[in-house]
């Protein structure tokens, strides 16, 4: 019995101390709705069929923080017009792109001054990808596995809203790479 105990206790915790968000995909994403900076209302994945979707979600300060540090580099690599492209203009991808800072529980009161702050911060070129959501996070956190309130989230949807590809964390070039991996094989 004691030998059991063992290996269950150390599966638990390899899985506890994993830092990609992993057990979601192969899901559908949930419905989410919310506002842009130009305050359009979009609903995830309903909108986005169709298409390739890379979603970012945030629902702490410290979190946004480090999905705002994916701004640039998402918008270099999928958003950028072909004459922003210039040279790489070949390389464009045709994909739907969201950052969603989550204003939940009592911080929704917060939601308004913080779209405001945003809309004079933000290049006015990235207003169309910022999507505001006010309401239940529970939901989100038990389909999405949400786990630490301080990390961002990462997730790529197919055409029909599946999640196939999830990753948490700042930007890295090796998280790029693999969310263009999959962009390019969907585009064969």
């Amino acid at each position: 019995m004691k030998n059991l105990v063992i290996p269950i206790f150390l599966f638990a915790l390899i899985s506890l101390c994993t830092t990609d968000a992993t057990a979601q995909v192969g899901g559908n994403f949930p419905f989410l709705e919310g506002e842009t900076l130009e305050d359009a209302i979009v609903s995830l994945p309903e909108d986005t069929k169709g298409k390739y979707t890379l979603v970012g979600l945030a629902y702490s300060k410290r979190s946004e923080d480090e999905l705002n540090s994916w701004l640039v580099p998402v918008y270099d690599k999928f958003l950028r017009s072909s004459e922003e492209a210039g040279l790489f203009a070949s390389f464009t991808y045709d994909v739907n792109v969201y950052f969603v800072p989550m204003f939940t529980g009592v911080k929704k009161v917060a939601a308004g001054r913080a779209k405001k702050k945003a809309i004079e911060n933000i290049d006015s070129r990235l207003h169309q990808y910022i999507l505001f959501y006010k309401g239940d996070i529970k939901s989100y956190k038990d389909q999405l596995d949400l786990g630490r309130k301080d990390r961002p989230y990462f997730f790529v949807l197919d055409e029909n809203g599946k999640v196939v590809y999830a990753t948490e964390g700042g930007y890295s070039d090796k998280k790029m790479e693999e969310i263009t991996d999959i962009l390019d094989e969907a585009e064969e």
